[in-house]
């Protein structure tokens, strides 16, 4: 007689059989190349992350942007840049148009290349050699232009701040002829050649009179260019005071080392800013950015100012969906979920973890759907209560206080199976570099225990939210499993859509195969 252990007969679909390892050595299923495509470019910085190279995820990115259609690698960068506000991949991609089909880069360039940090990173990509060449091309070259010549002095003024290549170093190697007479003087001037001071644009005038006479007014240039001169509080009340969104989250430190919140009214003035909808919005900002000023700011930042960190976060994670039904969201706490979130960069390495990023994600579920259970696990689940009237910020910190341990991402399947529990969606936040759960038999063992958990829950759909860039995932893509990848509010929306059944067989890749170029 048959073993029935062995040849136990399971309800439903046959399991698809595992046919890949993850860097940490564990069974998992390969993503196809477009799916990969797309994961690498919503979470990869070109950074070493806790299993991957730098190196490794620019191999495979090239590789990639050569396998798959153009077309693909032109929406990629266009979804990567627009709703993943991601910066490498994306000036990466458009590189690779201008090897493969420059018609398509000329497309797109607008939509990627949006700034001047994407414009310099696109040039020193383009010249490194690393896509295949060392020169600009014609047609890249004269984009290049174009940016410089339609750019506004505040544009200008932002894309200077920077080295390798610096702005005035992609001036002088794409040599625009402005037909502006204060343009002509900004790139004499910014590139150290002769110039009438009068000739200058207003901005960049008043910096230059600012430089010779401190009593005037402090211009409103970016910061950085203002740092190596001697400034009291007073002028530093005014550069927080007409910063950016994003320049004055960064800064809260240096403002309060510089004593603006010593003076009367400013701590609520930057607390106004930080708060405001409508800068929240238009700063693109990421809620991890959030969580970071939020932990690294410091004692002399007044309260009043980490309040409105807060009330920033909220706002961020507008797009958290209320879910029907019964939710389960499983935040990876293990070991290697201490990596930096995007990746060790010398000293310019986030403070923020994998691990933050999980539990920001399960808190903010929690936060918009009290009812949500929140199982956070490593080699198991690990016991922990939340409150779901805490704000997102607490209970992230209490997540991600637990980290620790090896991976088996079927750990909560296991535990709900186990319960016998019912849910209608089951949400998994991890870099997917299961190893400590061992499967018997065909596919993963996250596989196995979600057909267990769809014998009692056949209309249950299971999402797996990666945070970093690999190759593989521990549940396969079908009608009821989405594999999605990146740590903007974008992951969110996908969540809403999928949960209410608004995408296709594609998910994902679908969305990226629907932007329009």
């Amino acid at each position: 007689m048959a073993n029935l252990q062995l040849f136990q007969t399971h309800r439903g679909a046959l399991l698809p059989s595992a046919n890949a390892l993850n860097e940490a050595g564990g069974v998992a299923y390969a993503l196809s190349p477009k799916h990969l495509l797309a994961q690498l470019a919503a979470t990869g910085c070109l950074n070493n992350t806790f299993y991957a190279q730098a190196q490794d995820q620019l191999d495979a990115v090239l590789a990639l942007a050569r396998e798959v259609d153009p077309v693909f690698v032109a929406k990629t960068a266009v979804y990567a840049r627009r709703a993943g506000h991601m910066k490498d991949m994306p000036a990466l991609l458009a590189a690779t148009l201008a090897m493969r089909d420059v018609s398509l880069l000329v497309k797109v360039f607008g939509r990627v290349v949006d700034n001047g940090k994407m414009l310099r990173n696109f040039v020193q990509m383009l010249r490194s050699g690393a896509v295949g060449r060392k020169s600009l091309g014609t047609r890249p070259k004269k984009l290049v232009q174009q940016w410089l010549l339609e750019a506004s002095e505040a544009q200008l003024l932002s894309a200077s701040v920077g080295n390798t290549p610096s702005l005035a170093d992609v001036v002088k190697m794409v040599h625009p002829k402005p037909a502006e007479a204060w343009r002509a003087a900004w790139f004499a001037w910014l590139i150290d050649r002769p110039y009438a001071l009068e000739a200058l644009p207003p901005v960049t005038q008043a910096f230059e009179r600012f430089k010779r006479d401190r009593s005037l007014e402090v211009p409103d240039v970016p910061f950085q260019m203002l740092t190596a001169l001697e400034l009291d509080a007073q002028a530093w009340a005014q550069i927080a005071q007409r910063g950016s969104w994003q320049m004055v989250r960064q800064n809260l430190n240096t403002f309060a080392r510089h004593g603006v919140f010593e003076l009367p009214g400013l701590a609520k003035a930057v607390a106004a800013k930080l708060r405001d909808p409508q800068a929240v919005a238009k700063a693109r900002v990421l809620p991890y950015q959030l969580m970071a000023a939020f932990t690294a700011t410091g004692a002399e930042v007044p309260h009043v100012v980490k309040e409105a960190l807060q009330d920033a976060m909220e706002l961020a994670l507008a797009n958290v969906p209320v879910f029907e039904g019964r939710v389960v969201v499983c935040p990876d706490v293990s070991g290697s979920m201490s990596s930096p979130v995007t990746g060790h960069r010398g000293t310019a390495t986030t403070s923020v973890r994998c691990i933050d990023v999980a539990a920001l994600v399960a808190a903010a579920v929690l936060r918009r759907n009290a009812d949500a259970r929140v199982l956070p696990f490593e080699t198991k689940v690990v016991s922990l209560q939340l409150n779901p009237r805490d704000s997102v910020m607490t209970n992230a910190a209490k997540l991600a206080a637990v980290g620790g341990g090896g991976t088996s991402c079927s750990a909560p399947l296991a535990l709900l199976n186990k319960e016998k529990a019912k849910a209608d969606l089951v949400v998994l936040v991890s870099d997917n570099e299961s190893w400590a759960d061992r499967a018997r038999g065909r596919g993963t063992a996250t596989m196995q225990e979600w057909a267990a958990f769809k014998e009692r829950n056949p209309t249950a759909r299971l999402v797996c939210i990666d945070i970093q860039p690999y190759a593989t995932t521990q549940a396969q893509e079908r009608d009821d499993v989405l594999n999605i990848g990146g740590f903007s509010d974008e992951v969110f929306k996908l969540l809403a859509v999928y949960a209410a059944g608004g995408l296709g067989a594609d998910h994902w890749v679908g969305v990226i195969e629907e932007t329009s170029i």
